[in-house]
């Protein structure tokens, strides 16, 4: 029943509904149908024009000023700040992120501390003068000491040019040691910077052959020796500072002035007979009696209280041969070279054919190997060929033969707190052989200085005296820096007592050796006069003494050193003595004699060990009576740095060039910290400050014995002649060699040596 309902319903329903879709009659409008699917989007419409700027706002307030920033330093000079510096350091109180010391590292170029400011002032080949011929004047190789005289400094009488004249502008006394690398012989092209002067050579048209060719005609390597001997000695120029800039520049209208290793500078050899005559480089003609030709192999130096320099004659056994050719490079001793047992000695003096300078063909261009090899008093400004007294008494160029030959680094001189000569005393000059196992020498004036003494008869003063080598007893000949009775380096608290012995065939002092040699009463005199003591033929007279200063003290068993290189007088030493400080630079070979001073037997030396000091030590000597350094016999000695391998912010190794500031301060330059440490060599300040200790007030971080760097190089290059203008407004530094053995092209484009300044940043 249900179903027949429903049907009835739905059926008219569905009649209706197929009549409304055209089935019959047109019907009523049905509902609206819902929306469609969307379309898709419209492509955008074009952008809007900009609108109109809108008006500027009103200008704020002004707001209030900052604190000024802090100046860097109230100090009024290079030393001062540095020291301030380390005084901060100590206190840690460095502002933050300050990198003080120089970080360690090896590059191409010159890097400072923050606060400095440096300048290259002169290379290599550049003019003297405005006349830029290749005849004239300038600028030589392998610059080394600097010796600084301010403008005005001799105005008052009396004055030294240390720390008095101008220190803006001054005169400048620089050594040009040499040129690394081999020249050119038959079968073999110059390397390294004898290669980039041979290249010089060639483009300025000396040289018209192919100087990179391993054959050489011996024309051309004449040429080249003969061109080659200008290169070294030393330059005598004048600088000044630029106001503005605070850099420094050659005056190159003032009359500078080359000395070199030919005939163009004369000088006089005091106190020593030569073994001959001399001759003129180019006629051959005979210079005057005790007059020789030319420097060479200038090292390191001094600047004497008179106002002359001193410059030292280093490895001259290159250029016309070695003297004392009786030692291996290992120190053996060897026969048959003039220093045999069973005789008095008689080395070969004429100069090597073979040697860098004796291998030229023309025999005018040979001299004699005692010629070189002094301590050279350079008059500077005066012409090269006015050696002393050609002219006028006590002016001019001289030879100090009374301290003898050695390979001399440098020169100091015994003063007072302002670098006078002290009245009523001797000159006393300190010196120190380099090489491995050269020992100390102190030369002691016969007559004293007096008060207002001539320059003249000042420098009249180093023509007599004696001459005495200091012996480290107790020693370790085994490593040469520590004391045999501790097996520890010596220290201030713990010294090594020292004794000065006058080299002399006259000296009546006991031979150290001497027990050892079964003759305990055998004088120094007695004992250099026998021609078997200690294996070493004899020494008959003062004069071959001198001439061969390292066989000798070999042969009375002093003890040998670790290349004592650069020396300096402290008169102002913060330890409140006046004390001598020396590079100990390094020593890696084996030694002359043993522990008692006796020759090692030439056949089993060989195997006997070799020392192993591959950083080096500064040392501080300090004589027994300070006030009078010229009638102290005995000394103490001690380590005050030591050197180190590493690569951290106080590693450095070899100290060389010593500088000593105007209040004490004790700074040091380095060679072959590159090689040792592999990170540029650099100029440091030794902080050696009582007041940095540890325990000492307001320290956080003792720096006392610390070497903090300042200055580096470029790598492969030497910081060497490091002095102070004379305000100590300015730190001047030589660069030498860069690129003898790395790449460098420091500093434009060629590596070559460089004078380099280095002030307060403007």
């Amino acid at each position: 029943m249900t179903k027949s309902r429903t049907m009835r319903h739905v059926l008219p329903l569905l009649i209706v509904g197929l009549l409304g879709a055209g089935w019959g009659c047109e019907g009523a409008d049905g509902q609206p149908g819902g929306d469609g699917t969307p379309g898709p989007a419209g492509d955008d419409g074009q952008n809007g024009s900009d609108g109109v700027d809108g008006v500027d706002g009103v200008e704020g307030p002004k707001g209030d000023e900052g604190d000024p920033a802090p100046p860097l330093t109230t100090a009024s000079n290079l030393a001062e700040f540095v020291k301030e510096r380390v005084g901060l350091y100590a206190a840690d109180e460095l502002p933050a992120g300050e990198q003080f010391p120089l970080a360690a590292a090896a590059t191409d170029s010159v890097r400072s501390i923050l606060g400095m400011h440096g300048n290259q002032i002169i290379s290599w080949f550049e003019p003297l003068t405005f006349n830029g011929a290749p005849s004239a004047p300038h600028f030589g190789a392998g610059a080394d000491y600097i010796a600084y005289f301010g403008d005005g400094w001799n105005d008052v009488a009396g004055a030294p040019p240390q720390f008095n004249g101008s220190g803006m502008a001054g005169w400048v006394w620089v050594n040009h040691e040499y040129m690394s690398g081999y020249g050119p012989t038959l079968t073999s092209a110059p390397t390294h910077h004898q290669l980039i002067f041979a290249r010089h050579l060639k483009a300025i048209g000396v040289l018209m052959n192919d100087v990179t060719s391993s054959s050489w005609e011996q024309a051309d390597i004449d040429t080249f020796v003969r061109w080659a001997k200008r290169e070294v000695g030393g330059s005598w120029l004048r600088i000044v500072q630029d106001p503005a800039s605070g850099e420094w520049e050659v005056d190159r209208s003032a009359a500078a002035r080359r000395y070199d290793a030919t005939s163009n500078t004369l000088l006089r050899v005091s106190g020593q007979t030569l073994s001959g005559l001399d001759q003129d480089d180019v006629t051959g003609a005979a210079l005057p009696a005790g007059v020789v030709s030319g420097i060479m192999s200038d090292c390191a130096g001094g600047l004497t209280p008179w106002g002359t320099v001193i410059t030292a004659e280093e490895n001259v056994q290159d250029y016309y041969g070695d003297l004392e050719a009786c030692w291996s490079s290992d120190q053996k001793f060897l026969t048959g070279q003039g220093f045999d047992p069973g005789a008095n000695i008689s080395p070969v003096i004429e100069a090597s054919v073979t040697a860098e300078y004796g291998r030229i063909s023309d025999p005018n261009g040979r001299h004699a190997r005692d010629f070189y090899g002094y301590l050279t008093e350079i008059d500077p400004g005066q012409p090269g060929s006015e050696y002393e007294g050609k002219t006028t008494p006590g002016t001019g160029h001289k030879k100090l033969g009374l301290l003898g030959r050695a390979r001399w680094e440098a020169a100091a001189f015994a003063v007072d707190g302002d670098w006078k000569l002290v009245a009523g005393q001797p000159i006393v000059a300190y010196g120190g052989d380099d090489r491995r196992s050269g020992r100390i020498y102190k030369f002691v004036s016969s007559g004293n200085y007096m008060a207002g003494m001539s320059r003249a008869a000042t420098r009249a003063l180093l023509d007599e005296g004696k001459l005495y080598v200091a012996h480290f007893a107790g020693l370790d000949v085994t490593t040469g820096t520590t004391m045999v009775a501790t097996g520890a380096a010596p220290t201030e608290a713990a010294p090594g007592a020292g004794q000065w012995i006058e080299l002399s065939v006259d000296s009546t002092a006991i031979a150290p050796n001497a027990a050892a040699l079964g003759d305990p009463t055998k004088t120094v005199g007695a004992a250099l006069r026998d021609v078997e003591w200690n294996g070493i033929g004899g020494f008959p007279t003062n004069d071959d003494v001198r001439r061969a200063l390292f066989t000798a003290s070999a042969k009375l068993g002093v003890m040998e050193l670790n290349r004592p290189e650069d020396m300096e007088y402290n008169p102002r030493d913060l330890s409140g003595t006046p004390r001598v400080y020396v590079t100990l630079t390094n020593h890696k070979g084996r030694t002359q004699l043993d522990q008692e001073g006796v020759l090692r037997d030439p056949a089993t030396q060989s195997t006997s060990a070799s020392r192993v000091d591959k950083v080096g030590a500064i040392y501080a000597i300090e004589e027994a009576n300070a006030a009078s350094p010229g009638t102290s016999m005995t000394f103490s000695f001690f380590d005050v740095w030591h050197g180190s391998e590493g690569q951290g912010d106080f590693d450095a190794a070899c100290p060389d060039n010593l500088l000593i500031d105007h209040d004490g301060g004790v700074w040091f330059g380095t060679d072959s910290n590159f090689a040792v440490n592999s990170r540029s060599d650099a100029l440091y300040y030794l902080d050696l400050d009582p007041a940095h200790r540890a325990g000492e007030a307001g320290i956080t971080t003792p720096t006392f014995g610390l070497a903090f760097r300042v200055i580096s190089v470029p790598s492969d290059a030497e910081a060497t002649g490091p002095t102070f203008s004379s305000d100590m407004g300015t730190i001047f530094l030589s660069v030498q060699h860069p690129g003898e053995e790395a790449y460098s092209s420091w500093p434009n484009g060629v590596p070559l040596s460089t004078m380099i300044a280095f002030t307060f940043a403007p």
